[in-house]
C-alpha cells in the first residue's frame, strides 16, 4: 500500500523539505509568506491577516470527526454542492472531490453542474478566481483556506506588468506591420491573478495552460510580432524552444532593472519576452536527479512538467501538463519504471493507482506544493458546515469589470484548440 504524502511526512519528517509541514496549516494562516515547504527563492507576499481563519473548535477536532462532518454535509447539500479537487491536492481532501483535474479542467467541470449553488474549490486562489469568472450568476465559489495562494502567480502583479508594458510599448510603438500584426501581445499563464487575465483581455491578449501553450503562441504570432509571456519563464522558454525559436530571441526581462535588464537591440530582436517568475515546486528538479534515476533503474522513462527548467525538460524522455503526465502513465505497461518531475501528491497518487509499475518522484525529498497543502480537512469541514447552516464562508468574488475583461482572454484560449 502506498502511503499518502501526509503519512510520509509524519512518518519520516527528516526526509521532507520542512518538518513543519506535519503541523496544522492554521498555525501559519496569519503569518506572511507561503508557509512550511515554501522555497527560499520565493518573494514573500505582503503581510496580511486573512479573514476566515479556521476556528479553534475545528483545529482541535480529530480526523475522524472532521471526515464525518464532511461526509454528512455532502449528503445534506446534495446536488447544491460541487467540490473540485486539484491534482496536487492532499489525499485526505481530494477523496471528497466530485471532479479531479488541473485548474482549467476543474473550472470547466463546474460548468457541467449548473444546479450547484456552491462550488468549493480545493486548490489555490487564482483557480477559485477563474472558476468564479466562468461560473453562473447564481453560483458562488468558495476557497476553503484563504491563505492558499500561489507564489508563481504573485511574481507578476498588475502594477509590475503595467510598468513593463509601458516601457515596451514606448520601444515598439503601437502601429501594426504590413501584415497587420501588432508589435506586442500579452500572454498570461493560467497561474496568474484575475487582474492579469483582465490585462490580457484589454490588450488583445490571451490566456494559456501548460497543455495548449504552443497553440496559444501560434495564435499570438498570427496577430503579433512579439509576445510578453508571464509569469512562468520556464513554460515560456520550453514552449518557444519546442517551436524552434532560438534562445537569443527569448530574453528574460526584469521590471526591477534598468531597461528591463536587456539591451534595446535584444528587446527589438525578441520573439518571446519572458517574465522573471517560476514555480518553486518544479524548480526543484535537476538533470542530476534524472541521471540518478536512469543509473538506478535500467530502462527508466522520465517525464517532467514544462514548468521545469529547460535543461531538465531537454534531458527527460517527455514533458507535458499534469494531465499529459497522467496520460503518459496510463499508456505505460506493467513492469515499466517511470520517474516523474512534478508535484509529489500527483506522483504518489499515480503510484498507488498503478501498483504493477515502479513510479516515483525525481526529487527524493518529500516536498508538496506548500500553498496547495494549506487546504486541510478542517477547512473543508468548516466551509461545508457553514453551507449547511446557510452561511457562505470564504467566498471568492471577482469584480465584474475585471471578470468581464478576463473572460475575454479566457474565451480566446478556449477557442485555441491544441492540434
Amino acid at each position: 500500500m502506498t502511503l499518502s504524502v501526509t503519512d510520509r511526512i509524519e512518518g519520516s519528517p527528516s526526509q521532507s523539505c520542512d518538518v513543519e509541514l506535519a503541523k496544522g496549516p492554521w498555525e501559519f494562516d496569519a503569518m506572511p509568506g507561503y508557509g512550511p515547504g515554501a522555497s527560499s527563492a520565493d518573494a514573500n507576499p505582503l503581510p496580511v491577516v486573512r479573514p476566515g481563519q479556521l476556528p479553534a473548535a475545528y483545529q482541535k477536532m480529530s480526523d475522524d470527526e472532521l471526515h464525518a462532518r464532511i461526509r454528512a454535509a455532502k449528503k445534506t447539500l446534495g446536488d447544491k454542492l460541487v467540490i473540485l479537487g486539484h491534482f496536487y491536492q492532499r489525499d485526505e481532501v481530494v477523496q471528497y472531490a466530485d471532479f479531479v483535474g488541473d485548474s482549467f479542467q476543474l473550472a470547466n467541470a463546474a460548468l457541467t453542474r449548473p444546479d450547484a449553488e456552491s462550488i468549493v474549490f480545493c486548490g489555490v486562489h487564482f483557480m477559485a478566481e477563474t472558476a468564479d469568472i466562468l461560473a453562473g450568476a447564481d453560483q458562488r465559489v468558495i476557497l476553503p483556506n484563504l491563505a492558499a495562494g500561489c507564489s508563481m502567480a504573485d511574481m507578476a502583479d498588475e502594477d509590475a506588468v503595467e510598468t513593463a508594458w509601458e516601457e515596451l510599448v514606448e520601444l515598439y510603438g503601437t502601429e501594426p506591420d504590413a501584415d497587420g500584426r501588432m508589435p506586442l501581445m500579452p500572454v498570461t499563464y493560467m497561474n496568474s491573478s484575475a487582474a492579469l487575465k483582465a490585462f490580457c483581455g484589454r490588450h488583445g491578449g490571451i490566456v494559456c495552460t501548460s497543455s495548449n501553450a504552443a497553440t496559444v503562441l501560434e495564435w499570438a504570432f498570427e496577430r503579433a510580432q512579439r509576445v510578453l509571456f508571464f509569469p512562468d519563464q520556464h513554460l515560456g522558454r520550453n514552449t518557444a524552444s519546442a517551436m524552434g525559436i532560438p534562445p537569443e530571441q527569448t530574453p528574460m526581462i526584469n521590471v526591477h532593472k534598468p531597461g528591463l535588464g536587456q539591451t534595446e537591440e535584444t528587446l527589438r530582436d525578441a520573439k518571446v519576452l519572458l517574465w522573471h517568475g517560476f514555480c518553486s515546486v518544479h524548480k526543484r528538479f535537476t538533470v542530476a536527479q534524472i541521471e540518478q534515476a536512469r543509473a538506478q533503474y535500467e530502462g527508466c522513462k522520465v517525464i517532467v512538467h514544462p514548468e521545469c527548467p529547460k535543461p531538465v525538460v531537454d534531458a527527460a524522455d517527455a514533458a507535458g501538463s499534469t494531465d499529459a503526465i497522467r496520460t503518459f502513465v496510463e499508456a505505460s505497461e506493467p513492469g515499466d519504471v517511470i520517474a516523474i518531475g512534478t508535484e509529489i501528491n500527483l506522483v504518489n497518487r499515480l503510484a498507488a493507482q498503478y501498483p504493477d509499475r515502479t513510479i516515483f518522484c525525481l526529487d527524493p525529498v518529500v516536498c508538496p506544493c506548500s500553498t496547495m497543502y494549506r487546504i486541510h480537512p478542517g477547512y473543508l469541514a468548516w466551509v461545508l458546515d457553514g453551507l449547511v447552516d446557510g452561511e457562505v464562508r470564504n467566498q471568492i468574488s471577482v469584480d465584474a469589470d475585471v471578470a468581464g475583461d478576463a473572460k475575454v482572454a479566457l474565451e480566446r484560449m478556449l477557442a485555441a484548440k491544441p492540434r
